[in-house]
């Protein structure tokens, strides 16, 4: 009967078969197969699918359940527009709706019911209130009370009957909660302080702003053009926001003038250009009134700010930097005094030459009319604000203001390693416990967009915790401009703690491609190279990007884009083997993943792609990549990790499956909290990660291994009623799970998943 199954189904043995009809039949009855032959008489009667999947299946074409056996799918294809993408007009049911009387968070917190609102408070306050409303409770047992000692949810905890005493007191248990005293367990939160910060505009962006104005001079970045596309920022929601007036297309500075500032050293490395002709400029005079011409008047603000570090010099020394021919451009005055902001010594050596080094007199000539810094202003240098740092103990460093060089950061070592992709919705924290716990060796958080981290969203932020298990653990990032995207880079590298950033450049979705992010940066590659320049120049953490094989189907441009990728200072690059238009309807070209990896030699190239078994990620290793990306066979089967390490398909019960389905609760629990709203979402993630569960079929019911990620389950019944129940993907079972390990839902509950799209063809 397998060997009858039509292409694209797994090959599940025949006696574990049955029919659509049988198995919903099964599933209703609890798992008893008696008075099947009455059972198959009211199947003809009654409806054969639930009102909530019929909708589904019908009019939304949820992928999952198949409309008949497959060969009447294969004629119904061609009649029916195939669904794909996500469920956009889904019930957008938000967890904090299923509690209509919520208790102030200043009652639960044990703050004496002092409420900083008062009257004009929305919550309730009277604890007998609103426990005569509160729902039962879900269970004897509360996992943040029997973990750390303590349940901050106290009488809100839907499993408060495990820690409330006498008068609804939150109990605490004093030697287990002074384990956990001082340990950090999550990182990388949004603080008030710099919530308010960063919606008041008031966090000082100065790298970032730095590499701007070097951009639109047309030194930020080698790509040609790149000054004009810039003028693509303007838009409301991408532009410039705080940053300051920068000049005008058409006032670069002029060739001859760039000429004549260098001396007769010749062209310096681009790295080094801005500190070497300040340097140079510093030293010559004449040299520095060549290179500033008959320019316009500065702004006063301008020449403030570029006078900061010197303080205020010298009337006549201002004069006689300037000479008669008028005052110079803010951006050429402040490259011209650079050497006296920052004096490095590498960059004076190269920008003097060995023959100035050897002599004392040519470093004290080279300062000119300017003050020379005495040895203790250099040792309590001034900030980038103008105000001079505070005297401190110790051996002298300049990190705040000297650029880390390439060879100096830290290096990316994962070669080999087993990296978690970041998954949008289902990648979430509670989930990459459970993959860390099973041998994934690098975690990332799911995409987070720029433009919300950069106004505070507390929701954006979220995405960017990090559990402390979480050794290798990166973040990615996505935007379509270069001013938002390093100055996200620039607030992420001085407030959180990662290993890397990593840049979508993979992103299929309409509402990210539109807007000119995701995969819409591949044909974009002015403004690519702009970004990957941008971020790597504000970043102490290696940068890395993940791209597609291109937009079109057949019109590959990846192995184009790699080796300009490597120049522009990528530490790594992850290949998912599949175009834009793709989608998953065909399997990832690990072939061109091959071609692509020797491209990219030596930067480390990772392979992503159908990959669900040991077998997979042995045949994706031979192709030469440094690492394989897991991320939908992760979804399917957690357990991936393990198969990978120890070399085995291991036949998982029913029983331990449901197990980790209890783990994640738990952590979506200590997660999420332990309250109404806590509860919910926790069950909403869990619903999202079961519609990707179900596709895994047991490796004991198989016909041969291994599973194909591009297979579609037929309908079988497992070896137990549990087996059969995870195998379902109806949305009513689904929440028939959830209500096993998280009690009942809430009278007015509704769930959809968020995608639709599948790989079956």
């Amino acid at each position: 009967m397998a060997a009858a199954l039509a292409p694209g189904v797994a090959p599940v043995r025949a006696r574990f078969l049955t029919s659509k009809e049988q198995f919903h039949a099964y599933l209703r009855a609890g798992g008893e197969e008696e008075e099947e032959e009455k059972e198959e008489k009211k199947e003809e009667e009654q409806v054969s699918e639930p009102p909530a999947k019929r909708v589904k299946a019908e009019e939304l074409g949820q992928d999952g359940e198949s409309q008949g056996n497959a060969g009447e799918e294969e004629k119904e294809r061609p009649e029916k527009k195939r669904a794909r993408g996500q469920n956009k007009s889904r019930p957008c049911m938000k967890p904090n709706c299923y509690e209509q009387s919520r208790l102030c968070p200043s009652v639960t917190q044990g703050c004496g019911g002092q409420c900083p609102f008062g009257p004009r408070c929305r919550f309730l306050h009277d604890v007998s209130q609103y426990l005569a409303a509160k729902p039962a409770d879900l269970g004897q047992r509360c996992v943040l009370f029997d973990t750390f000692g303590r349940c901050p949810y106290g009488v809100t905890c839907r499993f408060g009957q495990a820690h409330l005493g006498d008068g609804h007191q939150n109990l605490v248990n004093a030697s287990l909660a002074q384990q956990w005293e001082g340990k950090v367990l999550v990182r990388n939160g949004l603080s008030k302080e710099l919530q308010q910060q960063l919606r008041k505009r008031r966090f000082s962006f100065h790298k970032a702003e730095e590499f701007l104005r070097g951009l639109r001079a047309g030194k930020g970045g080698k790509a040609t053009g790149s000054s004009t596309e810039v003028s693509d920022c303007t838009d409301p929601q991408e532009g410039l926001r705080d940053g300051p007036v920068l000049q005008e297309q058409g006032e670069d500075p002029r060739p001859e003038a760039l000429q004549s500032s260098r001396g007769a050293e010749g062209a310096p490395k681009p790295e080094v250009l801005p500190n070497s002709q300040g340097d140079e400029d510093a030293a010559n005079p004449e040299a520095l009134q060549s290179s500033q011409g008959a320019e316009d008047a500065p702004k006063p603000e301008a020449l403030q700010s570029s006078q900061r570090a010197d303080g205020a010099p010298k009337p006549e020394a201002l004069q006689s930097s300037q000479g008669a021919e008028g005052t110079p451009k803010p951006e050429v005055l402040q490259s011209s005094r650079g050497a006296e902001d920052t004096p490095k010594p590498e960059v004076l050596q190269n920008s003097q030459g060995a023959e100035d080094a050897a002599r004392p007199e040519a470093l004290q000539n080279s300062r000119g009319a300017e003050d020379a810094p005495k040895s203790e202003v250099v040792r309590n240098s001034q900030g980038a604000d103008g105000a001079p740092s505070i005297p401190t103990l110790g051996p002298l460093t300049d990190e705040d203001i000297t650029k880390l060089r390439p060879c100096e950061k830290k290096k990316l070592e994962i070669q080999g390693k087993l990296y978690l992709a970041p998954l949008t919705t289902c990648g979430n924290l509670p989930f990459r416990r459970i993959c860390k716990r099973f041998g994934a060796d690098v975690t990332c958080g799911e995409m987070a967009v720029c433009t919300n981290l950069l106004q505070g969203q507390s929701s954006e932020w979220a995405l960017l915790k990090r559990h402390y298990t979480e050794d290798i653990f990166g973040v990615q990032l996505e935007g379509a401009f270069p001013d938002t995207m390093t100055k996200c880079a620039e607030l992420l590298n001085r407030t959180i703690d990662v290993d890397f950033v990593d840049i979508n450049v993979g992103c299929p979705i309409d509402l990210v491609y539109k807007k000119g992010g995701g995969c819409a940066l591949m044909t974009r590659s002015n403004k690519f190279e702009q970004i990957v320049r941008g971020m790597n120049s504000v970043l102490d953490v290696p940068l890395t990007v993940k791209i597609r094989t291109g937009v079109q189907e057949k019109v590959n441009v990846a192995h184009k884009i790699i080796p300009r990728i490597r120049e522009w200072g990528a530490s790594m690059v992850t290949l998912h083997g599949r175009s834009r238009e793709q989608r998953y309807t065909r399997s990832a070209d690990w072939a061109y993943i091959a071609e692509c990896a020797r491209l990219a030699s030596p930067m480390p190239l990772f392979g992503n792609g159908d990959i669900l078994s040991y077998e997979d990620a042995n045949r994706a290793m031979q192709m030469g990549v440094s690492g394989i990306m897991i991320a939908r066979g992760a979804l399917i089967k957690p357990w991936l990790f393990t198969e990978i390490k120890e070399q085995r398909h291991w036949d998982i019960s029913s029983r331990e499956r449901f197990d980790i389905l209890k783990d994640f609760t738990n952590f979506g629990l200590e997660h999420w909290g332990s309250d109404t709203q806590g509860v919910e979402k926790t069950r909403k993630f869990l619903l999202e990660w079961l519609s990707f569960l179900c596709r895994y079929i047991p490796v004991g019911l198989l016909e041969h291994l291994p599973q194909k990620i591009n297979e579609r389950p037929p309908y079988y019944l497992g070896r137990d009623y549990l087996e059969t129940l995870m195998a379902s993907q109806n949305v009513d079972d689904w929440i028939k799970i959830s209500e096993l390990l998280l009690g009942p839902v809430p009278p007015s509950f509704t769930f959809l998943p968020k995608h639709k799209a599948n790989s079956y063809r």
